[in-house]
């Protein structure tokens, strides 16, 4: 688990002009990310959190854990959010990346979320919910989990998933290139809110594309 640091919250300032000419996204502004810094038992390597656009997307460097959200960024009643993760680098241990949603006061103490992330160097998935003060209360929805659809690193240690959350009237379905690889029952989870990215420490080199909420 990592613990949460409040000040960590800052405004990405990226090259707005530079994505709109290299992406179909038409602004990185006003992006912000919140960081969670690693444990004495867990600790993060050197280096401060790198966001930049990139063609089609954003390209991450996480020494530290971080979640990356636009707060214009909402989802509410059934919909479908979609994108392609790719670890480019293997981690020096397992390491999760995939969406956030339902996220409420990501900038502020009472933040909460769910999150569905996939683990290439493992093969693994799991869903998780983060909820406030600090977001230092988390519960494990579905454990790391193994499943065949996610494509896992190869000898280069780059693997790359599309990933989807599917949230109907009465569940949410988790899917890894195309299949589903689990569900929750929407009871008891808050979907409605922003979403976004989480990329998990000491993971020097992931790409996020084709990013989609219908």
């Amino acid at each position: 688990m990592k613990r949460y640091v409040m000040p960590a919250v800052a405004t990405l300032v990226l090259a707005a002009a530079t994505l709109s000419a290299q992406s179909t996204l038409t602004s990185a502004a006003g992006w912000k990310q919140r960081i969670d810094l690693g444990e004495a038992s867990d600790p993060d390597p050197a280096g401060e959190v790198k966001f930049t656009a990139i063609p089609g997307g954003f390209h991450t460097a996480n020494p530290k854990a971080a979640v990356f959200y636009h707060p214009s960024n909402t989802a509410t009643g059934n919909y479908t959010l979609k994108g392609t993760f790719s670890q480019n680098a293997r981690s020096s241990h397992t390491n999760f990346i995939g969406f956030i949603f339902g996220g409420k006061d990501l900038a502020g103490p009472m933040e909460s979320y769910t999150y569905f992330l996939i683990a290439p160097q493992a093969g693994t998935w799991l869903v998780k919910q983060r909820t406030g003060p600090g977001a230092m209360d988390t519960k494990t929805l579905t454990p790391s989990t193994p499943n065949a659809a996610i494509v896992k690193l190869d000898a280069n240690g780059k693997a790359t998933n599309t990933i989807e959350v599917r949230v109907a009237a009465d569940k949410i379905d988790y899917v890894v290139n195309g299949m589903v690889v689990g569900s929750s029952p929407k009871a008891g989870i808050n979907t409605d809110g922003i979403w976004g990215m989480r990329v998990n420490h000491a993971l020097p080199d992931v790409s996020i594309t084709d990013l989609s909420k219908k």
